[in-house]
């Protein structure tokens, strides 16, 4: 019997998530439902001493700051570094310090400074400090992942029968998951091992798997929503990305870098006209996921920065035209950006020279 689309739609909901061995090639099984891949790890803590903003009178700075938190140091001993999707922690209590965390792009990261050291937002400059410090976190183990209503493969049944002791060590495994159109939506690279299993609640002859180990990143806890979104399927419209905030703007680039579409529209014919709906163009990942649906349609990708824009228009066939509607949104807001060493650029005028250079001939309405 052919399946009608509720029962198809149950049975793909059935086969979200299947974990393969990377090696062999083989699905350990599949299931509907998993935990433990959200989270934050990596994360390095640093006390800014003498925190001082930009603007006397702004407000504290508390909460997410930015995707890229540039540190520059004044005298040069240490050069310009990276703080990735930063949040400020508020001020340090009793001292006139701020409390920031993120991810490093050090490794190892830096340990202290001693100077005044000017941070910014590739944006705008946030203010500066007499010097920093790494603290370091408290010891935290990263919680187990579990695969509920686990439909066993035989490799794995086999396994379990034969394990010999309460862990079984699965070596590098890779958890693909699938979209409800059964499309594939996302890879996620694990080295775990089983120490748990029990009957599942999801049906008689399925299990609920635990596993420990390392999973090569975890998903931000800011993306879960864009995850629950995007399970629906790649949109079917452009612009639904539009009343995210920058940083799940960010998040739903990421996303479309880490699985582009297979036609983004660059292998189109020479001469193709594209248009691009430039009204919500009010940051850096709305510009970068405006271009990518001109080009491509919905999710389409074509580049997250300049380097990977350039990548991308180099796969064309031809020249092409691309009408900006309401480009004056793009100079307003991009127009005034920092490089990392905090000089500032014109990243609206970056992105039309980049566009000339390969060939697509840009008209600003």
């Amino acid at each position: 019997m052919i399946p009608d689309v509720d029962e198809d739609g149950a049975r793909r909901g059935r086969t979200r998530y299947t974990l393969t061995d990377r090696e062999l090639g083989h699905a350990w099984g599949t299931c509907a439902e998993v935990e433990g891949l959200f989270g934050q790890t990596g994360r390095e803590t640093y006390e800014l001493f003498g925190w001082v903003a930009e603007e006397p009178g702004e407000p504290e700075v508390h909460g997410w700051i930015g995707r890229e938190v540039w540190f520059v140091p004044e005298d040069g001993a240490l050069d310009t570094w990276l703080l990735e999707d930063a949040e400020s922690l508020g001020p340090h209590p009793g001292t006139d310090g701020l409390v920031l965390t993120g991810l490093d792009d050090h490794l190892p990261p830096p340990e202290d400074h001693h100077g005044t050291v000017l941070l910014h937002d590739g944006r705008r400059r946030l203010g500066s400090c007499r010097g920093f410090a790494r603290a370091l976190p408290p010891g935290r183990m990263d919680p187990p992942i579990l695969l509920l209503g686990l439909a066993p493969g035989e490799e794995l049944r086999r396994a379990l029968e034969a394990a010999t002791r309460p862990a079984l060590d699965l070596g590098e495994a890779v958890l693909e998951v699938r979209d409800d159109r059964g499309e594939p939506f996302a890879e996620l690279l694990l080295w775990v091992t089983v120490s748990g299993r029990r009957p599942s609640a999801l049906g008689s002859d399925l299990i609920d798997l635990e596993l420990e180990g390392k999973l090569s990143a975890l998903v931000p806890e800011a993306a879960r929503p864009l995850w629950e979104r995007r399970l629906a399927g790649v949109p079917r419209t452009t612009g639904t990305w539009t009343d995210l905030d920058t940083r799940q703007r960010w998040a739903w680039l990421d996303h479309v870098l880490r699985k582009p579409r297979p036609h983004t529209g660059v292998g189109r014919p020479s001469g193709h006209a594209y248009e691009l709906d430039g009204r919500h163009v009010t940051d850096v990942p709305g510009l970068y996921l405006a271009l990518g649906e001109a080009v491509g349609g919905p999710g389409g990708y074509l580049g997250a920065n300049l380097h990977a824009l350039a990548d991308c228009l180099g796969g064309r066939s031809g020249p092409a035209t691309l009408l900006w509607r309401d480009s004056a949104v793009a100079r307003e807001h991009l127009s005034q950006a920092l490089a990392p060493d905090g000089r500032p650029y014109d990243l609206f005028a970056c992105v039309l020279d980049v566009l000339a250079e390969f060939r697509m001939r840009v008209t600003l309405a």
